[in-house]
């Protein structure tokens, strides 16, 4: 029996959640997963404003209710005063894994000198691996071209389901046995 990933998949943004502009990170997680990914998986989308207790809300109903192994986040991440997603995933998790914000502000770091302000963080939750992602599509796919081949394994370490990537795209690092 092929157990079917979900993958949470939520943009948080004032304008987004309420209509004004078009919601382009979900999308682009979405898009970057269905080309990277092999194994079958299936979105749980939300798109919510930048409200740190309905964001920890959110992560939680994902990890706990919804079962995503995998919760991917995109926008809140910058130092403006409503940027709140790294503080409200760093509310839910209880295990916080510090290098994937490293790595991810060190890729972006070598396309822009801005890079220094994002935040990006991820953590652990139960069964649940949580990634902040920045806002801007480009971003988002640079992002997780740094991130995601330790992703999967990740995923197996906390008995999650196992994920398949297409080498010809993303390389999944798993050890040898």
């Amino acid at each position: 029996m092929t157990v079917v990933a979900r993958i949470g998949i939520v943009t948080v943004s004032d304008r987004a959640s309420a209509g004004v502009y078009a919601d382009e990170g979900g999308p682009a997680i979405r898009s970057y997963m269905a080309k990277v990914l092999t194994s079958p998986w299936e979105a749980v989308e939300r798109v919510i404003p930048d409200d740190r207790k309905l964001i920890a809300q959110t992560l939680t109903e994902l990890a706990d209710r919804e079962g995503c192994c995998l919760v991917v986040t995109t926008g809140g991440t910058g130092p403006a005063p409503r940027d709140v997603t790294p503080e409200a995933t760093e509310d839910v998790i209880e295990k916080p894994m510090p290098g994937f914000g490293e790595l991810m502000r060190q890729v972006s770091l070598a396309k822009v000198p801005t890079a220094i302000l994002s935040r990006q963080t991820a953590g652990i939750r139960g069964k649940t691996l949580i990634v902040n992602l920045p806002g801007r599509p480009r971003a988002i796919a640079e992002c997780l071209d740094a991130v995601m081949p330790a992703i999967p394994y990740c995923i197996d370490l906390i008995e999650g389901p196992y994920l398949e990537t297409d080498p010809a795209v993303i390389t999944a690092f798993r050890p040898r046995k």
